[in-house]
Formats: C-alpha cells, sequence, structure tokens
C-alpha cells in the first residue's frame, strides 16, 4: 500500500510539473509577447484630405489600406489597433496617445503634390484634377519624436522591403524648388524627415506617417485599386516590422 501511495504521489507530481511547465510556454509564446503596432488611418471625413484623379477621397484610400495591413499583421501573429477608423479623429494631437505602451505607430495616407502641378481632366461627368508628373511612396519621421532613432529604423526597412517588392520610392518631397524641401533621413529608402507632423512628434514611441502612393496620378491611382497591389504593400510592411521590432517586444521598446 505504500508502494502504491508513493507511486500515486509521483504522478501527481509529474502531472502538476507538467501543467506549471505548459502554462509558462504559454505565456512565453509568440502571441503573448507579440508586439503591437497601430495603424492610424490618416484624415477623418469631415476633411478627408487629397481627392484622387477620380474623386474619391484620400480618407477611402487610407482606411481601405489601414484595414489590409491590420489584418496582414494580424495574420503574422501581431496584435494591432486601428485608430481614425470611425472617421472622427478630428484632433490630430489625441491620436498617437491613444499608442501609448505599444511597439509602433503607422499614419497611412496617399499623396498629392502642389496645387501648380495639377491639371484638370473630365471622368464621369467630373472636372477633376490630376498630375501624372509623379509617383512613388514616402515616409517620414520626425525628429522632435521622442524615439527618432527607433522610427527611422522602422521607416527605413518599411522603404527596403517595398522596393525589394518592385515599388519606387518619390523623390518630390526633398526637391526645394518643387516646394517641399523635406530632407531625406534615408534617400535610398525614400524616408524624410518631417518634424512638426502632429501624428508623429505626439508620439511617446516608435512612429512614422506613409505615403503609399500619388492618387492624383492617373495610373498610380489605378494600380492602388488593385487588391494585388495592396497586398505587396502590407506584405512588405509585415516584412519591415518584422526586422525593425523584436519577436518579443512590448511596451514600445525595440531591439
Amino acid at each position: 500500500m505504500q508502494d502504491a501511495g508513493c507511486k500515486i504521489q509521483a504522478r501527481c507530481l509529474s502531472w502538476v510539473k507538467f501543467m506549471l511547465a505548459a502554462c509558462v510556454a504559454s505565456w512565453l509564446s509568440p502571441t503573448v509577447l507579440a508586439a503591437s503596432i497601430a495603424i492610424d488611418v490618416g484624415h477623418y471625413l469631415e476633411k478627408p484630405g487629397v481627392i484622387s484623379a477620380r474623386g474619391v477621397t484620400e480618407f477611402e484610400y487610407n482606411l481601405r489600406l489601414a484595414q489590409e495591413i491590420s489584418a496582414a499583421l494580424r495574420h503574422a501573429g501581431r496584435r494591432t489597433i486601428l485608430i481614425g477608423d470611425d472617421g472622427l479623429a478630428a484632433d490630430l494631437g489625441r491620436r498617437a496617445p491613444r499608442a501609448a505602451g505599444m511597439d509602433l505607430f503607422i499614419s497611412i495616407h496617399h499623396d498629392s503634390v502642389q496645387p501648380r502641378f495639377l491639371a484638370v481632366w473630365e471622368y464621369e461627368g467630373e472636372t477633376l484634377s490630376y498630375s501624372d508628373k509623379f509617383a512613388g511612396f514616402s515616409l517620414f519621421v520626425s525628429r522632435l519624436n521622442g524615439q527618432t532613432e527607433a522610427s527611422l529604423k522602422c521607416a527605413s526597412a518599411i522603404g527596403a522591403a517595398l522596393r525589394g517588392a518592385g515599388f519606387t520610392p518619390s523623390r518630390y518631397h526633398a526637391d526645394p524648388i518643387l516646394g517641399e524641401n523635406r530632407p531625406f533621413a534615408d534617400e535610398a529608402n525614400g524616408v524624410h524627415y518631417f518634424d512638426n507632423l502632429a501624428v508623429l512628434k505626439t508620439a511617446s514611441i516608435p512612429a512614422l506617417l506613409f505615403e503609399a502612393g500619388v492618387i492624383v496620378n492617373r495610373d498610380e491611382e489605378m494600380r492602388l485599386r488593385d487588391p494585388a497591389v495592396r497586398q505587396r504593400i502590407a506584405d512588405g510592411i509585415v516584412a519591415a516590422v518584422d526586422n525593425c521590432i523584436g519577436q518579443s517586444a512590448t511596451g514600445g521598446k525595440t531591439k
């Protein structure tokens, strides 16, 4: 009887050890420790940003791409939140603080050009503005953000991933003659400094703004309407996040 009791006790102890190990493994799994990314939908319903060459608001493009990027990140095991997706977040200075404690803030936008480069055309009975002179993506970071180095690391990683996927950065924003004069932070990967952007300088975590393409360019707008093109953008951002944020990053800290 004593031997039987010892065997039962040993089995119970083994079971307790097994359950403890399982609990520890669960707490340390990539899902629990996955980095968290805040996806900001640029602009809002009252002021929806650029009107595309075919009369679609920038906010609509931003919302669709932000949702797809969020879905791709979640599929890859990341945690995400969408900010401004209801179209009511008019106070830009209150957006980034909502991401406090997360690992990265990405504001999603689509680009235009200076008014003097716009022409007009007729599309489905409407007179609309367009410019086919400029195309490509751009990325921005702020030196007023407390984590500029980490912000630039992620912006450069995204630019490099997009270039690897066949996208081309725009040089438009860096040219002083064109009226932009935003200095390059990483010229090869299309990253600029833009210090006074409200959503970047008010962030307490690494933050960047992404212009996916120029939607007043008629050809580029059609490319950005293609789900396969947007999926390539989302996949590039997922790959970049894997490079610039550690698998176990939490609390706004990167490797």
